[in-house]
């Protein structure tokens, strides 16, 4: 059952609640650079990512988050380290959320700066704790990580709401899967705020897809994140594609069409690997609920694939085509790929 949290507006994107758990990215442009910062996040978003977030460095890189706002349609997040006045020119330039951590930026009155900006505007701020850089006091306690995680996102999230701040989102991340998970386990049960989940430092593409699949499959299946980043070391277009699969293999939400095959064996015949791999980049720009099936033989491709709405059994130069496991036609092998898109067309 999904955790139940309290719901915000991000823009126009709504996180926690009942809302649909939302895809994240970030960008990995200088922020300087408008053109290609912009470029960027069209690509995202034409990907299906809902949501971006930015580095702010300094003032310059502030005041260009102006011009970026104007330019792309996704809410944008300023993401804000020390400095509380780069915060204050993010909100002043159109942000729609901050990533910042109070206790990080000194003293009290500049948290106060930074609130009288973003609450009439009702700009959220997400707290964002990784296990890498807690404060030293908590890091020389003895007590597990994934609780001093807890301790500190508690702190930021007092500074806050002594400040009758409410629009809060909490991030608690390690490159540890199961002290990610533990963390937001147990911030889950402390706190109403919604959350963005996801493993930090995951790696490069197929090693931070697997990290974060473990990790972010656990938490989405017990209910826990309302928004979510898988974070590589990779082109961000592989950070939305991974989510939505992770998502989807959940059944928690689909944006296209899904791809199942075969991994093949000795009974194989024809080229499956070729077959699914051209299938799966056709599939890419096909943006209907529906399952395809790409099965290396006749044996029992129709029937473990049987669900799907549409699907092959592939034989010796040849493939039988089947709809819920109901065959309708028998194609030659270069003939399979069109055929099939035929019919997805049609669907």
């Amino acid at each position: 059952m999904r955790r139940q949290s309290k719901q915000l507006h991000i823009g126009n994107v709504l996180v926690g609640g009942d809302a649909p758990v939302s895809v994240q990215s970030m960008t990995k442009t200088d922020t300087h650079n408008i053109e290609a910062t912009v470029r960027q996040i069209k690509e995202l978003e034409d990907a299906g990512c809902e949501i971006i977030r930015l580095a702010v460095l300094d003032e310059e890189a502030a005041v260009a988050l102006h011009e970026i706002k104007r330019q792309v349609s996704i809410p944008i997040v300023a993401d804000i380290h020390f400095d509380y006045r780069l915060a204050i020119q993010a909100i002043k330039s159109g942000v729609d959320a901050l990533r910042l951590n109070p206790g990080n930026i000194g003293s009290n009155d500049r948290v106060e700066a930074v609130i009288r900006e973003a609450k009439p505007r009702e700009i959220p701020i997400r707290i964002g704790v990784n296990a890498g850089s807690l404060p030293k006091d908590l890091a020389d306690q003895d007590m597990p990580l994934h609780e001093k995680m807890s301790v500190a996102a508690l702190r930021h999230v007092k500074i806050l709401e002594d400040l009758d701040f409410d629009l809060i989102k909490v991030s608690l991340k390690a490159s540890d899967v199961l002290t990610t998970v533990k963390a937001y386990e147990t911030i889950a049960k402390q706190i109403p705020y919604p959350l963005h989940i996801g493993i930090t430092e995951a790696g490069t593409e197929y090693c931070g897809v697997v990290r974060s699949s473990a990790g972010l499959g656990i938490l989405l299946n017990e209910g826990i994140g309302d928004t979510m980043r898988v974070s590589l070391t990779a082109d961000p277009l592989k950070e939305v594609k991974a989510a939505y699969e992770i998502l989807d293999a959940l059944n928690i939400r689909s944006r296209k069409a899904k791809l199942i095959s075969c991994p093949t064996c000795g009974r194989t015949q024809a080229n499956v690997f070729r077959l699914a791999k051209e299938m799966e980049e056709a599939l890419e720009t096909v943006y209907k609920p529906i399952k395809v099936a790409v099965m290396g033989c006749a044996v029992n491709g129709p029937g473990e694939a049987k669900d799907a709405d549409i699907g092959v059994a592939c034989g010796k130069g040849m493939g039988i085509l089947f709809k819920h496991g109901v065959e309708f036609a028998t194609v030659k092998e270069d003939e399979i790929i069109p055929r099939m898109l035929e019919e997805i067309e049609r669907l």
